[in-house]
């Protein structure tokens, strides 16, 4: 198994710290609104790698945060006047069924900064007591260029950063480049006691805490969108070396953007699709396969021409399933063979970083054997075995057709069509073949 590490900048073996097992952390959202469909493609992409790993025998631990504590909830919550604990609940709950519609359900744990603020208090004063932050009226930062090795991540320099941060210079700071780890405040919104004053804790504090608390000091992968790099990736792994001298995760992992017709997405543009509406339009299958239609490093484009593509795609792998299945199922056989050598060159290309472009390759092989095996008399033995190997690459990619299964009752009738037809008895076989397709069977 290979993987692009961020931080490296190259394709690395995958060798987990604690085989069998694999620790995966993705970032996951602030859910003080809808999913957009931008967001949905981390959620594709890491329960694909998820999938991946499994295959290899592994046992992952996928775990995907929620961030309910964020001036935006609390904002929203003020507006409608309500707790944030009502607004998270809200968006968590649509979350989850956008995750559940893109049958991405593999998920370990999902942890809530609010459950975790007592571990996050009492980090941030050990970053204190260590000379790692330091307090300023109240507010708490972090010294960053106390760690050495601060932009190695996102590949950042410091002198650069620190033009760019004098524009929006703190006075409280030592350093501008120093980012906060705890705000007071005295607003309306949710905070909590702190050694320093009511508060509410910084972001990049927050999924460090989380991933301790799960599987201590260190993982196997760390994931997120392109856009958490730098600095709130960047962030996490400097609180991680400050107390442990090591690295939070032993790769990165990033996902590209989304556009949709060349254009960023964004409410300027007025081009926000929001994931629930675009897999009610769409259907689970092709929403999933048009996100994984363009390897996750580089930027997907939505277009018409994508969209009827990832459609068109998902019709012909249900057409050929569904009359392979009849088939079998006509002859009382059980899919259980499968064609090792088309398996091999899938899961390889897999392998491979992910490249599910070199995967398809092996997919639309399959159907075509599997087509041809269809056409021929006698050749329910390859039916069998390209259904079994074409259901199980679509498994891996998370593609869920229903498993067709005729009646005795409706095997009966499909008979009587054939044997109308046979004999040009069209009147029946007509009537026939509008029940059977009523009933799904043609």
């Amino acid at each position: 198994m290979k993987l692009f590490n961020t931080k490296s900048n190259q394709i690395e073996d995958f060798v987990p710290i604690n085989a069998p097992e694999v620790s995966l952390y993705l970032c996951g959202p602030t859910v003080y609104n809808y999913a957009h469909i931008g967001n949905a493609r981390p959620i594709v992409v890491f329960d694909l790698l998820r999938r991946v790993l499994e295959t290899k025998g592994y046992h992952v631990k996928f775990v995907s945060n929620y961030t309910d504590v964020d001036d935006k909830i609390i904002r929203k919550a003020l507006e409608e006047m309500t707790t944030e604990k009502e607004i998270s609940e809200r968006y968590i709950h649509a979350y989850e069924s956008v995750r559940q519609a893109l049958h991405a359900e593999g998920i370990y744990k999902t942890p809530r900064v609010t459950e975790v603020m007592d571990d996050i208090i009492a980090f941030i004063k050990e970053l204190e007591t260590k000379g790692y932050a330091y307090c300023v009226e109240g507010d708490v930062y972090f010294r960053v260029r106390n760690v050495s090795n601060y932009g190695t991540l996102s590949h950042q320099n410091l002198e650069a950063l620190q033009v760019g941060a004098r524009i929006d210079e703190n006075d409280k700071k030592e350093d501008p480049l120093d980012f906060a780890l705890w705000k007071v405040t005295d607003d309306a919104g949710i905070k909590w006691e702190s050694p320093w004053g009511m508060g509410r804790p910084g972001w990049h504090t927050e999924c460090v805490v989380m991933i301790y608390n799960t599987f201590g000091t260190r993982i196997d992968i760390h994931g997120g969108g392109q856009d958490l790099k730098f600095p709130h990736h960047e962030n996490e792994a400097a609180q991680a070396h400050a107390l442990h001298h090591h690295d939070l995760a032993n790769l990165w992992v990033h996902n590209a953007m989304l556009n949709i017709d060349g254009e960023k997405m964004s409410k300027s543009f007025g081009n926000v699709i929001w994931a629930k509406d675009f897999i009610e339009k769409l259907g689970s299958n092709a929403t999933r396969w048009l996100l994984l239609s363009t390897h996750y490093r580089i930027v997907l484009n939505i277009t018409d021409e994508t969209i009827q593509q990832a459609q068109n795609d998902i019709v012909k792998f249900e057409t050929v399933l569904k009359q392979a299945q009849r088939t079998l199922s006509l002859n009382h056989i059980e899919t259980s063979l499968i064609d090792e050598d088309l398996n091999r060159d899938f899961l390889n290309a897999l392998y491979d970083d992910l490249n599910v472009a070199n995967a398809t390759v092996s997919l639309y092989a399959c159907m075509k054997h599997l087509n041809q095996a269809l056409r021929q008399k006698d050749a329910l033995d390859a039916v069998s075995k390209y259904t079994n190997t074409l259901r199980f690459m679509l498994d891996v990619l998370g593609l869920e057709f229903d498993v067709f299964e005729l009646t005795q009752a409706q095997r009966e009738m499909y008979l009587q069509w054939l044997e109308a037809k046979a004999n040009r008895d069209f009147e029946t076989a007509d009537a026939l073949r509008n029940v059977l397709q009523a009933e799904g069977v043609l």
